[in-house]
């Protein structure tokens, strides 16, 4: 019988911000002081999270969508351009490819992959690569970092086919890693035998602090990036500053000091900054976030143990060679088809158990139909998919919670055994 602790449909939710006093009184703090749009907060965001990722700049923005697109825009792709990106993914990785006027060339993932992410077939990758591929989107799906050793050869061996088309590329000298690493702030591998964090290794990287992510700010992103040999790393910062607001020379903090209110509009540009406010948020949340990560990988292990005795397959988080930074819990049952798991899931939503699918390859969605992808051509992305099921994991869940969650589930799954 279900315990009356969870017959409510609000006790537990598929995801929740763990937000405390600190972050709002961060938040009244910066509204008292009257500066809350671009501002100081926001600036020692950018230095808490460059220093968090062990990068020299962080630069932070509205989303991780308008971070991938100014990753792209800073290095010049657009029209006549290609970029890979995964078939397996959320439709922000390809929209910003798609907002920069360049062309998505999809690859299918990897059969089996040992971790049980979904990364990119890294034989396809590297036959999509031709003379007018300026970029690879990798996907650090669910916190586990991808293979960036087999990504880095694979550009490493078509430098021939590479033509820079800006100054940034042409410096790189092969196509650029552009990391989408929304789901893998504080995740970690092993690269050429160092520990590398996530933000150090791909030539760009994306992040997100959305509501549903490890670390909130509401809304929310940020941009990263290792320093180029021969680029002014201040300069670059500067590029990402102009793009994000109008094209504006200075930014109104700037324009706010005593007599410095002339300024230039240098482009056309966007309208794409991080606010103080939501910056309040995110500083306190990078501040608690090697707690709240470490209170992840318990929850997984509860998991893990749990399902494991139930024959449920599920992804590997943690390895000598990585360390994911624990984002979502996905299990894959393999007696189950798509039809018989969606019937899965509203029998848990019945039982107040919300779970949900991450993610429905793109090749199935209408705006991508309508591009020409079809899910026929991506057979392994629809394997993963047909039996996904995403369990809740978020840090105000406790052991009973936990427990809760994984009998109703095996218990469900188990019918259809």
């Amino acid at each position: 019988m279900l315990d009356l602790h969870y017959n409510d449909d609000n006790h537990i939710k598929f995801s929740w911000p763990d937000l405390t006093d600190e972050e709002i009184n961060e938040v009244v703090d910066t509204l008292k002081s009257g500066w809350i749009t671009t501002g100081p907060k926001t600036k020692q965001f950018e230095r808490n999270i460059a220093e968090f990722c062990g990068t020299s700049k962080a630069v932070c923005l509205n989303s991780a969508t308008a971070a991938e697109e100014l990753n792209l825009r800073v290095l010049g792709i657009g029209e006549g351009d290609e970029v890979i990106v995964p078939a397996f993914t959320y439709t922000a990785t390809v929209s910003a490819v798609i907002h920069c006027g360049a062309k998505p060339v999809m690859v299918d993932i990897k059969k089996n992959p040992l971790t049980g992410i979904p990364e990119m077939d890294y034989d396809k990758v590297s036959a999509a690569i031709n003379e007018n591929t300026k970029a690879i989107i990798p996907v650090d799906l669910y916190g586990i970092l991808c293979d960036y050793d087999k990504l880095f050869q694979i550009v490493d061996e078509k430098k021939p086919l590479f033509k820079a088309s800006n100054d940034i590329q042409a410096a790189i000298g092969r196509v650029a890693i552009v990391d989408d690493a929304a789901h893998a702030i504080g995740a970690w591998r092993v690269i050429d035998g160092e520990k590398k964090n996530c933000g150090q290794i791909a030539d760009f990287t994306s992040f997100s602090f959305h509501a549903v992510k490890n670390i909130t700010s509401a809304e929310g992103g940020a941009a990263a990036w290792r320093e180029i040999d021969g680029i002014d790393n201040e300069e670059l910062y500067h590029q990402y500053m102009l793009l994000s607001l109008h094209g504006q020379s200075k930014d109104a903090f700037s324009k706010n000091k005593g007599g410095g209110w002339e300024y230039d509009i240098l482009g056309p540009w966007y309208k794409c900054n991080m606010t103080d406010i939501l910056a309040s948020v995110g500083m306190v949340q990078l501040r608690r976030y090697k707690d709240m990560m470490a209170y992840r990988k318990h929850m997984i292990e509860v998991y893990d143990k749990a399902l494991d005795e139930a024959g449920v397959e599920h992804l590997k988080h943690y390895d000598e060679n990585y360390s994911s930074s624990g984002h979502l819990y996905i299990t894959r049952t393999p007696w189950l088809e798509e039809k018989t798991r969606n019937e899965v899931i509203q029998k848990l939503a019945d039982r107040h158990v919300p779970v949900n699918v991450h993610y429905k390859p793109l090749p199935m969605m209408t705006g991508y139909t309508k591009l020409g992808f079809n899910i026929e051509d991506y057979p392994n992305a629809y394997e993963y998919y047909k039996n996904l099921i995403t369990l809740p994991l978020y840090t105000l869940l406790n052991d009973e919670d936990l427990e809760f969650v994984v009998e109703s589930f095996k218990e469900v799954v188990q019918e259809y055994r």
